[in-house]
């Protein structure tokens, strides 16, 4: 909370981009409040925000006519102080602007989430470039886990954590968000031996 932060799909398709709104969906599920959540173009799914935990009632859609509009909406939100959090469909992020989202959500204590998208691949080099975001976030979807009997298993994702502000870049596995935004690891991970464990983390040292 009081941070700005960046997600993105991890590549340029549909499948990575949805896991990203799906884990910041998540994340806007655990505050509490109404979010704000700023687009400027039509194809945000409800029904999938909903199964993250985020209830449609408690999402305010703005629909900006274009990138600066976007900006302006986001930056508001978060100095408003009255929401649970903010999120933005964002295709650039210039430093002036990150600061200035910043600088609200610091503010506020608001939470601020850059989702960001683009329509062209060769737009996505803008998410190297720096901001004074707190974190930056790349999800991508892999394989559902296997099941004992026919049908599809709980989503997963790769989780990397790009950027910390005075912290370590880290990735994690996980399952993706259940209906209350919670993140889970996969069973295989989470019960795993203590002695399998400690071997894990000797050959990551």
């Amino acid at each position: 909370m009081g941070a700005l932060h960046e997600v993105a799909g991890g590549g340029n398709g549909a499948v990575d981009g949805a896991a990203a709104a799906l884990f910041a969906a998540g994340i806007a599920a655990r505050t509490k409040g109404q979010i704000l959540w700023c687009v400027n173009r039509q194809d945000l799914f409800a029904p999938a925000i909903a199964q993250a935990g985020l209830a449609p009632d408690r999402v305010i859609y703005v629909e900006a006519g274009d990138e600066k509009t976007l900006l302006s909406c986001f930056e508001e939100g978060l100095r408003h102080g009255g929401l649970g959090g903010v999120v933005a469909e964002v295709a650039k992020l210039t430093m002036t602007n990150s600061r200035r989202l910043q600088l609200a959500a610091e503010t506020s204590g608001g939470l601020g989430i850059a989702l960001r998208r683009w329509r062209r691949q060769t737009d996505a080099v803008d998410f190297g470039q720096p901001t004074a975001a707190a974190t930056r976030w790349r999800v991508s979807a892999l394989p559902s886990a296997p099941l004992p009997v026919a049908g599809i298993g709980r989503p997963r994702w790769q989780v990397e954590l790009i950027r910390c502000r005075a912290g370590e870049a880290a990735d994690f596995e996980v399952e993706a968000c259940d209906a209350q935004g919670r993140l889970a690891l996969p069973a295989g991970l989470a019960h795993r031996p203590a002695d399998e464990e400690a071997a894990g983390r000797r050959a990551a040292g």
